[in-house]
């Protein structure tokens, strides 16, 4: 069923929200007609909008989605309903004029809506949208957000009450002023004339109409301090309460997500909850901007009744610090929530295309994107990182460790996903610059960075912030034989870099449940099954390079110390393997059909109690990237094939191998092998003919010297063959052509 059919049995509140996110930018209408046209295409994991090589797929995308609107609006007969035909050749005269030039903007776009929907989706299947209680930290985030929002609104119907006071208290003083020159003018009339009774009962009167107003005054004088320290407490309380809770989304969701990103560097999972995020912080920022001007009105009132300013002089010194509070609590909104939402890639080669993107989340509601600001990229050493950070001056042109073509880029604001950010597409590193090696230090244990800066204004240029951000740590190689070393560096940094560190410590030695939380993490992400415990308890006696260990292991051991008797190290091993079933072994790792991390010794004891013809599949420990058969003898001894490699199995695959040798009747511990590794053989045809030159084409088959084999069949279960041991206890095996003739 698709996404789309399951989006329609949401609850109202979630389909609401679905819809929304559509608008102007893609009519809903559309996504109802090509509902799985779209989510085939669009879904498809394997296009990365922000990789230049998936480009051209994109465009024809939309050149694709522009003619199937067209084929589904032209189909339409009298029947269907005039106005969806006119939507939707609005549509397309819509998509060219505003996607012709950015076909990747709509993918994107499409893409952020497949993901809210999923999401919706999901949410709902595992007890619906809205009953379902979300996590303790985002209630609280959302429940202390109202209660801001709500004192917020107190505020503000405070300050206009404050301004109604101010204004009749202006009016009383008009009215004193005025009684008094009534009075002022009465006198200069009698002058020295003795006074008359009706004299001086005007002048009583007057007198007791200025005594009241001036009781009034006074009266009003103590309601408006009463109000203005009320409005100080209240805007003191909420400025604190902000404090905190900003606190808690940057210091803490805030830098947890951070931290997922950099484990998902390893391939760990993401939860990518930077829409989320995002809100909370436009939520923060509108609220701070709020209490902001708030602070201004109550300046503003302070001034325009001097009496009270008087009255409350020492008053003017709190305002200013609450004043100060606020612009600071912006700007920290501000300079943290300018985030590398896409990082560089880690290992990153000199005169390689690669791309990133940085985002700004409060920027929308800001309205930053009314002057869109530029973003420029330099690459910096790790010195350089730690020098920007101790003295905080990111926003200055500094010292760079290379060039980087195509390094400027111009902010946008995205209408559908509220996104503001800029998309750099086409960087190179063109050169880089090396700091001196000391001691074992190589070229692949360097760490630089990449580092963003931009500056824009706020509100009508009160404000002016320049901000920065740095990328996860890179290492810069220049050959593709450093890229194991190179991983080795990076996956030893996303591990165990903690938030907060200077760039970019990490400890020389940890534990090892550590490590082998994140080789598994590694491996599980590029050969797609997770380790077992058998697994990493023997790679914990590789790593340590004995049996009994203690529980620490160092950098050293990990990647610069060779294994014993070999000229490579622990990583080194691992990663080959890694990169090995990744690209060929993928399908049977996956299936169990492999042990792999099992020592030659502990094979011959698995094999030994096992019937003749039985084998497994084990990495070799003396060989880079190699794979294993070993199996056991009719007379009872057990054999291992030279190991094969990459290169090996790209020539004929590892299911194949095994199918070309009659002597490998069970995988370990007794499944035929056609069970386990059928589905993978190559099929051949019943007759293969010549090509134009009257050749015919070779099939290479797997053979072992000196071990009698029948003759060459693809039998769909292989029997158990019997033949006379060979000499060695280790052999190789032969490649050999067999022809095939047409009939």
């Amino acid at each position: 069923m698709s996404i789309w059919n399951k989006v329609q049995s949401l609850n109202q509140p979630a389909i609401q929200k679905i819809h929304a996110l559509y608008g102007d930018n893609f009519p809903i209408e559309v996504r109802y007609i090509l509902a799985s046209w779209i989510e085939e295409r669009v879904g498809n994991p394997e296009v990365d909008p922000d990789n230049p090589n998936h480009e051209q797929y994109i465009l024809h995308f939309l050149e694709a989605l522009i003619k199937e609107i067209e084929l589904k609006a032209n189909a339409m007969v009298n029947d269907d309903p005039y106005f969806l035909r006119i939507k939707l050749l609005g549509a397309v005269t819509n998509f060219k004029q505003r996607y012709s030039h950015d076909p990747v903007s709509l993918f994107r776009f499409l893409r952020h809506c497949l993901n809210v929907e999923l999401t919706c989706v999901n949410q709902q299947e595992v007890g619906g949208l809205i009953s379902q209680q979300p996590d303790d930290a985002t209630a609280e985030i959302n429940e202390k957000l109202s209660y801001i929002q709500h004192k917020t609104r107190e505020t503000a119907d405070l300050l206009r009450r404050m301004e109604q006071e101010q204004e009749a208290f202006a009016i009383k003083c008009h009215d004193r002023q005025k009684l008094e020159g009534i009075i002022h003018l009465h006198r200069m009339q009698t002058g020295a004339t003795p006074p008359t009774q009706q004299t001086i009962t005007f002048e009583r009167n007057f007198a007791q109409q200025k005594e009241r107003l001036e009781a009034e005054l006074k009266q009003k004088i103590t309601d408006l301090m009463r109000l203005k320290t009320e409005l100080e407490e209240k805007i003191t309380a909420t400025v604190k309460d902000l404090s905190v809770l900003q606190a808690k989304v940057l210091d803490e969701e805030l830098t947890r997500w951070k931290r997922e990103q950099q484990l998902a560097g390893n391939g760990a999972p993401l939860n990518n909850n930077l829409d989320t995020l995002q809100s909370w912080c436009e939520d923060l920022a509108e609220l701070i901007w709020h209490n902001r001007h708030q602070l201004k009105e109550v300046e503003r009132l302070r001034q325009s009744v001097p009496l009270v300013g008087q009255a409350q002089g020492a008053g003017d010194g709190r305002l200013n610090v609450l004043s100060e509070k606020v612009t600071q609590l912006l700007s920290s909104l501000v300079t943290s929530t300018f985030i590398v939402e896409k990082q560089p890639p880690q290992v990153m080669k000199t005169n390689t295309r690669f791309v990133s993107t940085v985002r700004l989340l409060v920027g929308g509601r800001l309205n930053v994107h009314m002057t869109p600001p530029q973003v420029k990229v330099a690459i910096i050493s790790e010195a350089q990182a730690n020098s920007l950070l101790r003295n905080d001056k990111g926003d200055k042109a500094g010292d760079t460790s290379g060039e980087i073509l195509n390094n400027t880029g111009t902010m946008e604001y995205h209408q559908g996903t509220r996104h503001l950010s800029v998309h750099f597409r086409n960087m190179q590193l063109k050169r880089i610059k090396r700091a001196e090696k000391k001691g074992t230090e190589s070229v692949m244990d360097e760490k630089f960075c990449l580092h963003f800066q931009c500056q824009f204004t706020v509100g009508e240029k009160e404000l002016i912030f320049k901000i920065w951000t740095l990328s996860l740590p890179a290492v810069v190689i220049v050959h593709g034989n450093q890229e194991p070393h190179a991983w080795a560096t990076v996956t030893w940094d996303n591990a165990f870099g903690e938030p907060g560190r200077m760039p970019f410590q990490v400890p020389e030695r940890v534990v090892w449940y550590r490590v082998a939380q994140a080789l598994n993490v590694k491996f599980k992400s590029m050969t797609g099954r997770a380790l077992t415990e058998d697994n990493l308890r023997f790679l914990a006696e590789k790593g340590f390079r004995t049996p009994t260990h203690s529980d620490l292991l160092t950098w050293s051991q990990f990647c610069k110390e060779p294994l014993p008797d070999k000229n490579f190290t622990f990583w080194e091993w691992f990663y080959a393997i890694m990169k090995l079933t990744r690209e060929h072994l993928r399908g049977p790792w996956v299936d169990g059909s492999i042990i792999g991390f099992v020592g030659r010794q502990q094979a011959e004891e698995l094999l030994n109690q096992c019937q003749a013809g039985t084998f497994l599949l084990r990495f070799s420990d003396s060989e880079l990237g190699g794979v294993t058969i070993a199996w056991i003898h009719t007379d009872q001894k057990v054999f291992s094939l030279a190991p094969f490699t990459a290169k090996d199995l790209a020539t004929r695959s590892l299911a194949d191998r095994i199918n070309d040798i009659p002597h490998l009747t069970f995988l370990y511990p007794n499944i035929q092998k056609s069970k386990a590794f059928s589905k993978y053989y190559t099929p051949l045809p019943e007759s293969q003919p010549t090509n134009t030159k009257g050749y015919v084409k070779p099939i290479l088959r797997t053979t072992i010297p000196g071990m009698p084999d029948q003759s060459y069949s693809q039998p769909n279960t292989p029997q158990a063959y019997y033949a006379p041991s060979p000499d060695a206890s280790s052999i190789h095996s032969q490649e050999i052509n067999c022809p095939r003739y047409v009939q």
